[in-house]
């Protein structure tokens, strides 16, 4: 399939080296004095293909032969509009204009209709005008790439890396750093044991731009270490449309297999929950005993099933609507997909103790996990816009998600320090609701509107139900040569734990309330145009959120050791039954056979919540044409509580006032370039699951994940260096430096423990930097070559150096970590994505060709007692995409992504120096994801 669309590909490129081209030329200048109106912009309109107008008036816009509509326009200008303007092959076309000056802009510039902010063109004079650091990516060029969800979609922005499929990192610093918000909201999280959101939730097909701002301000929320991230859904609407999109997609290590693996069919898994047959049965006693035995589903198997090709649909709607003077829109989109994905995992684990015969680590484990996931989405955005009228609009927004994963792990290999053969089995469903709704007002008031108050308030829900993870070891004496294998015997311990015969069961509610404000007031400044007025503001922030955690895990254990092993043939027949007899009722007897126990303790549930107020004040002051300032102060009240069920077991309690200064400024070279400056302080604060004291087993990673109730808040300092260039309305070039110092930072890191099970905890290191270099480019070919083919391809790079340290206090805790001057766990020392984009509007053609590297990161902080470091190493990634346009309204897309289907890699790091050299070659993980190709049609009614 690979070597098939790869000639597809090439054959599409060469099929598209057939166009002529010429070039349209001419003068645009002010009607008034004559002069070149520099400034302006020369368009095709509806398009991004755009040439400025030079100082002395004049343009060069290169097109393809064809027929077009010109647009000229300039802030303060009326626009002008050339119909039928004929270019043909390898010939200039003359086309001159004169603007006139708006009378309205004497004023102020008002512009009334719908904004379209998802064009690249937009997207680029965004970035130009913003009062701080921000990068980011339009809709756009999001179809142009087969980026399925939003964790895809990021990974492209300069300086972002991407965690687990759905996690970022923003230059360089681990996914609690990150703030997200979803169209100006903060966002629920569903994850109990990592502090972000789970970006692969959010379907591409509803995104309308993401920006990433990456130094701070008073009006975006204090907590930000490597940035704020806000996705924006699509809203606005310029006429009534519906599209429908079907995919069919194939994994090369997955699809058409017949050994993929399912946990016993439920008839709702198919819309992403569960419909109840997994939870616990229906009168279970709050506290499992001997006496009072429950009957749960004896189902520790999966079935194997042939996996099917990954199917995935779009419905989209766009609508307006005219009631009087009322201008309503309405953006609704349906999606769901059902996916697949089989890997072959190698798990090793090495001691710290080495073997004097090699020098080299003693191998502690060596396990294959054969591991299957299947994915169910259905998503749902609804949103709706209402222009009341030229200074008064309404927007309500909402979103839910309903997200469902069954994994199945099937787990062989040795436990070599011990001697066993293992075989076992590990059946995880969960499933997770998610609803966001934003009801937000925007009113400019007073005569010369120079004054305008937002509003908005909020509701977030997220439920997570993760009922009946089932997992279970059997084992057998590794037989040495000549001897006779012996059978598997399931492990029945005699006292219950989380990874024998277990049954685990959590759910976890959230609701999240919220209101903000903001008031503006724009002073006259140089002129009279937005652009250019002085403004101050002044506004607030508050949310309220409450959390109820609880999990119950339950083990079968030997009832009766003594009564049990009396009759030894019976206990040998017994444990070396199938495991789906093993635990049949005429098993389970407190004296003879087994019984259900129950090892939940009060620790193991938690309520907890959360108050931030914030206020603060703010301004813009444009001192000159060249040189504006923007910042001003934001104070954030913030109270985080936190109670698990032990009333013996003190409660978590930290209420902090922070002050959280910051100031942009901004220098304009010319109309095309400018520096930004911009320095700020910020804040970490824990999360809940970071504090909360119980254990979480982590059967993947062989894992146990607790909570520290002693974290602190971290202290962030600030700084950015920029500059920009902007050759045309679509390009731009850009080179930043940035530097970071954290006082408090919050680190995920390894305890020493002597088990076969690594413990994952929290903790503060005493500082720490980050400081890099980030380099952006989006550059069209048009000026670069006269070959009328390559003149249709765009580039965009970008790539970031960041090195990172870490300096842990010198105490009896901190010295037993291998490593107490290192990178900031998750931090990679390089990120580079590159992308080569062709598209031909009169033929209907995109091609795009997509690259992604990101270096080494440290995945887990290793110990000098039990635990090394482990580190993921760097993977290039490959992903091809055409779309061809039929008719007026069908798309076909074809592609393929991850082309070189690199192996996911994470090793220990046996020198203990925090990188990987070329003689370690021990994987904690190691795998193959497979190519993944898709057909897919978009018919646009």
């Amino acid at each position: 399939m690979r070597r098939s669309f790869l000639l597809l590909f090439f054959l599409t490129i060469s099929h598209l080296l057939v166009a002529q081209q010429g070039t349209l030329t001419g003068k645009i200048t002010d009607k008034k004095t004559s002069e070149g109106a520099i400034g302006a912009t020369v368009l095709v309109t509806g398009t991004v293909q755009a040439a400025p107008v030079e100082i002395d008036g004049t343009y060069v816009l290169k097109l393809a032969a064809g027929t077009y509509t010109i647009t000229v326009q300039s802030v303060g200008y009326k626009p002008l509009t050339f119909p039928g303007i004929t270019i043909r092959a390898d010939q200039s076309t003359t086309l001159n204009g004169a603007l006139e000056e708006n009378a309205q802009a004497l004023n102020e510039v008002v512009v009334t209709g719908q904004k379209q902010t998802g064009t690249e063109v937009a997207m680029i004079q965004d970035l130009k005008k913003a009062e701080v650091v921000v990068s980011g990516m339009s809709n756009d060029q999001i179809v142009k790439t087969l980026d399925r969800d939003a964790a895809e979609v990021v990974k492209r922005i300069p300086g972002v890396t991407v965690q687990s499929n759905n996690f970022i990192v923003i230059r360089g610093l681990a996914e609690r750093y990150n703030t997200v918000m979803l169209n100006d909201a903060l966002t629920p999280s569903a994850e109990v044991d990592t502090r972000s959101f789970s970006f692969d939730i959010l379907p591409s097909s509803v995104i309308d731009r993401v920006l990433i701002f990456k130094s701070g301000s008073p009006e975006l929320p204090g907590e930000m270490g490597g940035g704020v991230v806000k996705v924006f859904t699509k809203n606005s609407v310029l006429e009534n449309a519906t599209s429908l999109s079907v995919s069919g997609w194939a994994r090369s290590s997955t699809t058409f297999q017949n050994n993929y693996q399912v946990s016993p069919g439920r008839g709702s898994d198919w819309l992403g929950y569960d419909g109840g047959t997994r939870q616990l049965p229906e009168g279970t006693p709050a506290q499992v005993s001997t006496a009072d035995q429950p009957t749960f589903r004896n189902e520790w198997l999966p079935q194997r099933i042939t996996a099917r090709p990954d199917l995935r649909v779009s419905l989209g709607l766009s609508r307006k609507f005219e009631i009087g003077k009322v201008y309503l829109s309405n953006v609704t989109s349906v999606s769901y997909s059902n996916t697949h994905e089989q890997n072959n995992i190698t798990r090793n684990r090495y001691l710290i103790e080495r073997d004097p015969a090699t020098n080299l680590p003693v191998q502690q484990y060596a396990y294959n996990d054969e591991r299957s996931l299947t994915g169910t989405r259905l998503g749902i955005i609804h949103n709706w816009q209402a222009r009341l009228n030229d200074r008064n609009r309404l927007e309500f927004r909402n979103f839910l998600n309903q997200y469902g994963t069954d994994e199945v792990t099937h787990r062989t290999g040795q436990t070599l320090d011990q001697g066993f053969d293992r075989d076992d089995y590990a059946l995880h469903y969960q499933s997770r609701t998610i609803y966001s709704g934003q009801l937000q007002g925007s009113h400019d008031l007073g005569a010369g509107e120079h004054t305008n108050v937002t509003w908005a308030a909020g509701y977030n829900y997220v439920y997570k139900d993760e009922p009946d993870y089932s997992r279970y070891r059997s084992q057998r004496i590794t037989a040495l040569p000549g001897e006779t294998t012996r059978p598997f015997l399931v492990v029945v311990p005699p006292d219950g734990n989380p990874y024998d015969a277990s049954r685990f069961f959590s759910n976890l509610k959230e609701n999240t309330y919220m209101a903000s404000g903001q008031w503006e007031r724009r002073f006259a400044g140089r002129d009279t145009t937005k652009e250019n007025a002085f403004k101050l503001r002044a506004g607030f922030y508050t949310e309220q959120k409450e959390r109820d955690f609880q999990n119950r895990y339950f083990s079968y254990v030997i009832g009766n050791p003594s009564t049990f092993y009396r009759d030894q043939a019976r206990a040998n027949r017994l444990l070396t039954l199938p495991i789906n007899q093993i635990f049949a009722p005429e098993n389970l007897d407190p004296r003879t056979g087994f019984v259900l126990d129950e090892g939940t303790s009060p620790k193991d549930r938690y309520s907890a919540e959360n108050t931030l107020v914030a206020g603060y004040l703010g301004g813009v002051a444009p001192l000159s044409d060249r040189l504006s300032l923007s910042g001003g102060v934001r104070v954030e009240y913030n109270r985080k509580y936190l109670q698990n069920g032990d009333p013996q077991d003190t409660a978590y309690l930290e209420r902090r006032v922070i002050p959280m200064p910051s100031l942009n400024a901004t220098f304009n070279f010319n109309q095309r370039s400018l520096l930004r400056l911009g320095s700020s302080v910020t804040v970490n604060r824990p999360e809940f699951r970071e504090v909360a004291n119980y254990p979480y087993f982590d059967y993947n990673s062989n894992a146990i994940i607790t909570g520290n109730k002693n974290l602190k808040t971290a202290t962030i300092y600030n700084a950015d260096l920029r500059y920009e260039f902007y050759p045309t309305r679509s390009e731009m070039l850009s080179v930043g430096v940035f530097y970071k110092y954290f006082k408090d930072a919050i680190e995920q890191t390894t305890q020493s423990v002597s088990t076969e099970q690594m413990y994952l905890t929290y903790q503060n290191a005493d500082h720490a930097y980050d400081v890099g270099v980030e380099l952006e480019a989006r550059k069209s070919l048009l000026e670069l070559t006269q070959n009328p083919v390559l003149q249709r391809f765009s580039l965009v790079l970008n790539a970031s150096l960041i090195k990172s340290r870490v300096k842990l206090a010198d105490n009896a805790t901190n010295n037993n970590f291998a490593l107490t001057d290192r990178a900031l766990q998750g931090q990679s020392p390089y990120v580079v994505n590159a992308g080569l984009f062709y598209q031909d509007e009169e033929r209907k053609w995109q091609v795009s060709a997509q690259y992604n590297v990101v270096g080494q990161r440290i995945q887990f902080v290793g110990d000098k007692q039990f635990n090394y470091s482990v580190i993921e190493m760097p993977r290039n990634v490959i992903d091809l995409a055409v779309t061809k346009g039929i008719g007026k309204h069908l798309q076909v897309k074809a592609g393929i992504q991850d082309l070189l289907n690199q192996k996911v890699r994470q090793l220990y790091d046996f020198d203990r120096n925090g990188k990987i050299g070329r003689n370690e070659r021990g994987a904690f993980g190691e795998y193959r994801r497979g190519n993944y190709s898709t057909l897919g049609l978009t018919y646009n009614f």
